[in-house]
Formats: structure tokens, C-alpha cells, sequence
């Protein structure tokens, strides 16, 4: 998969992208993540990519010319993306069936809000997917294009090295994770589930199911089925 990263701030996006599993799924090839500074596409000599909105109002907006044409650099040097996808507070909550979407593809653009927002044109023309990480409002996009990246990327064949460890994941099968326990078996007088280390794989799956289920009634009931049925009776 190869996922390019429009931003006004590289230097934001580009580091996370050299440590743990991003970098090691890069160096296998098993993903390629570029990060292209917005200002390289922007006209004039002060290379400016934001201006005043029209109508007035605090902030400053994206312009849609540097937009528009690093799109289009991008897709004269490697292809047309199969998603452009615009990280803002205001769109679609990313979860993981999303992810899980989005990991099919083989080409990505990733459109980093900044300021106030971006021209409305390029999210009528340009933009296919609008997505947001929460019910809150952060600086930029450029750290939930980076944990749109993460999410994304942990889900490819072979960007784990155990390569059922992201099915395991919370969420993917809509329940949360069981609880995990490394060495030592004691720890403060606190010790480790006897079944897990009685190593009968059985009862342990069945131990982590029942864990998962009650965690999820605990913490997140409307993320299990029956949870609209109760809320209708």
C-alpha cells in the first residue's frame, strides 16, 4: 500500500513515521508513506497556503490552489488514489470496520487540516472521504492522519510480526480486548489468572471470550447487538 500525506507542518507527520511498527512495515515493504509539504505546491513568492475567510470570521483558511495541485502531483507521479480522505473534526468517526476499508486499497492521499478548515471547493471536488478520530477538536490533521496511518497500516498482511495479532485487536469483532498478563506469574501479591497458565488453550479462549464480553457490557453496552433491542423495549 502507498499512502501520501499533504500537510502544511511535515516535520509533525514525518517523525513518528521513522520508529516501532510503521517503520519496520516500511522497511519490509509491506507499506510506503510519503509526506508532502503543502507550501511546495503553493503559487507566489511567500508560498502561502492559507488566507482570510470570505464573510469575515476568526482564523484562517486553506487555500485551494496548493491543495488542488499537490493532489495532482501526486497522482501524475504515482497513480489516481483510490481514497482522498480529509481528516476533519467534522466528519465520519473512524473505527475499525473503517480501517478495515481503507486497508483494501492500494493508494491513499491524506489531506492534513489546518487553522480554521480548508476551502470548501477542495471537499466538494477533491475529496472522497472525510473522517474524523472524535467528538473533539485538535490543532491540525496531521496527528489523526498519523493515527489514521497507525491504524491502517497495523492491519496489512504482514506489518506484525505475529500475523494474527490484529485480529485480535478491540473492536474488530466488535467486542473489547481480554486482559494480558506477562512474567512474573506474581507480582505484589497480585498473581496471573491460574488459567492462563494452565495451558489448556480451550478454557483459555473460552476465559478471554468471557472477559471480552463483560468488559464490553461494562464499558461499552452499545457496542454489543443487543444493545439496540434493549434500548427499544
Amino acid at each position: 500500500m502507498r499512502i501520501d500525506v499533504l500537510t502544511a507542518l511535515p516535520g509533525l507527520v514525518d517523525a513518528p513515521l521513522r520508529h516501532s511498527i510503521l517503520e519496520r512495515a516500511q522497511e519490509k515493504g509491506v507499506a510506503t508513506v510519503r509526506v508532502h509539504d503543502l507550501r511546495t505546491y503553493a503559487p507566489g513568492k511567500h508560498h502561502q497556503v492559507d488566507d482570510r475567510p470570505f464573510g469575515g470570521g476568526a482564523g484562517m483558511v486553506l487555500k485551494p490552489e496548493p491543495v488542488f495541485r499537490g493532489v495532482e502531483a501526486i497522482a501524475d507521479a504515482e497513480g489516481e488514489a483510490d481514497e482522498i480522505v480529509y481528516l476533519t473534526p467534522d466528519g465520519e468517526c473512524l473505527d475499525q470496520s473503517t480501517v478495515n476499508q481503507l486497508s483494501l486499497n492500494e493508494h491513499l492521499i491524506l489531506i492534513a487540516g489546518h487553522y480554521e478548515g480548508i476551502d470548501q471547493r477542495v471537499r466538494d471536488q477533491l475529496v472522497t472521504r472525510e473522517l474524523s478520530i472524535g467528538d473533539y477538536v485538535l490543532s491540525g490533521g496531521e496527528l489523526p492522519a498519523l493515527v489514521l496511518i497507525d491504524a491502517v497500516v497495523r492491519v496489512l498482511p504482514g506489518a506484525l510480526g505475529d500475523s494474527s495479532s490484529a485480529l485480535t485487536d478491540s473492536f474488530q469483532d466488535g467486542l473489547l480486548g481480554a486482559p494480558a498478563y506477562t512474567r512474573p506469574a506474581e507480582f505484589r501479591g497480585m498473581e496471573v489468572p491460574e488459567v492462563l497458565r494452565s495451558g489448556d488453550h480451550q478454557r483459555i479462549a473460552r476465559w478471554r471470550d468471557e472477559k471480552r464480553l463483560e468488559k464490553t457490557r461494562n464499558r461499552r453496552p452499545d457496542l454489543l447487538p443487543d444493545a439496540e433491542d434493549a434500548e427499544a423495549s
